[in-house]
């Protein structure tokens, strides 16, 4: 397929498949093995301009060896993959101009330098004009609230501070496609509130492509709107966030609070049953299978028993719906 043909994809693999070859030792030497592990295996899927995606699964599932592969850093063993429709591998130094990446572990930033100076170094490799450097850099400073740390040398940044100077650092060229592996790991919930807000703005302002790996379910909650589940090398679930739980059964949960205290609600329709009931059963909570009967029928069954003072609708724990779906894979 042509570079052209993928103007509207910003990712397409096909039938990607990563393996390596295991290294044993016998005795006092090492020996090479016939033994083959399959990190990525046979992963087929495409991501639009624009869209904010969630790549997730245990550790060791794939997702890092697959963000290699759409980087350049790693050789497909098959398939295909195209980043910003080019060839990772090929044309990694074009790539590099037009995707930004923020590992959680690893940093871009120079260790002992002022973080004013890692940011002009990485103008420079971009080779940004001055203008441009000094515009982008303002925004990214005022957006992610680091103008009292811009002289600071990156060793003495808090891991708050030191994350949104690496988001920044990533989108200072601007690119097309953020690839972010784990970027709240470690932060305080602050840190991770102001991280969420400014990426959504920034995907709202540029149409920036996101791609993110995280076991912050939180992360997934906030800023997708489609998921990706893989589980030892292959894609075992592509939807939307909504849909995550009913693909394994997932119910939700129906909150009641009544007028007074009462008897456990036991006998309800098919498809419903108690959870848990709280003071004196004035808060009953009520889980049901939304394929079987929707929130309002249980509700009216509720309501011709019960008077019903208030009502809220508790959807499925994401970390329950990933482990369902494993579960179910496996």
């Amino acid at each position: 397929m042509a570079d052209s043909d993928l103007s509207e994809t910003i990712i397409d693999i096909e039938n990607l498949t990563r393996q390596f070859t295991l290294y044993r030792k016998n005795g006092s030497r090492w020996r090479r093995q016939r033994d083959i592990l399959t990190a990525v295996d046979g992963m087929t899927f495409r991501i639009e301009r624009g869209a904010a995606v969630g790549y997730i699964g245990a550790n060791g599932a794939g997702k890092s060896t697959t963000i290699k592969m759409l980087t350049g850093i790693l050789v497909p063993s098959s398939g295909r993959v195209r980043t910003c429709g080019l060839d990772p591998v090929r044309r990694r130094r074009e790539l590099a101009s037009r995707i930004g990446v923020v590992f959680g572990q690893r940093s871009q930033l120079w260790w002992d330098l002022p973080l004013r100076e890692s940011f002009t170094i990485l103008a420079a490799i971009h080779r940004l004009e001055p203008d441009i450097t000094r515009k982008r850099t303002y925004e990214l400073v005022e957006q992610l609230e680091m103008a009292e740390t811009l002289d600071t040398p990156v060793r003495q940044l808090s891991l708050g501070q030191r994350m949104r100077a690496e988001v920044a650092a990533a989108l200072l060229h601007s690119p097309e496609l953020v690839i972010l592996d784990e970027p709240t790991i470690g932060l305080d919930v602050l840190s991770k509130q102001r991280l969420r807000e400014f990426l959504r703005a920034e995907r709202a302002d540029r149409g920036t492509t996101l791609l993110l790996t995280t076991h912050d379910m939180g992360d997934i909650e906030r800023l997708c709107d489609r998921v990706l589940v893989v589980d030892h090398g292959r894609l075992v679930y592509d939807g939307s966030l909504a849909g995550l739980g009913a693909t394994v059964g997932a119910r939700r949960v129906l909150v009641v609070d009544l007028a007074e205290p009462t008897p456990d609600l036991r006998e309800l329709p098919s498809g419903a049953e108690l959870l848990t009931s709280e003071a004196d059963g004035m808060r009953q909570r009520l889980a049901f299978d939304a394929e079987s009967i929707t929130a309002a029928q249980l509700l009216a069954a509720v309501s011709d028993r019960v008077e019903v003072r208030d009502l809220s609708i508790e959807e499925p724990g994401i970390e329950d719906v990933v482990r369902r779906i494993y579960e179910s894979a496996r």
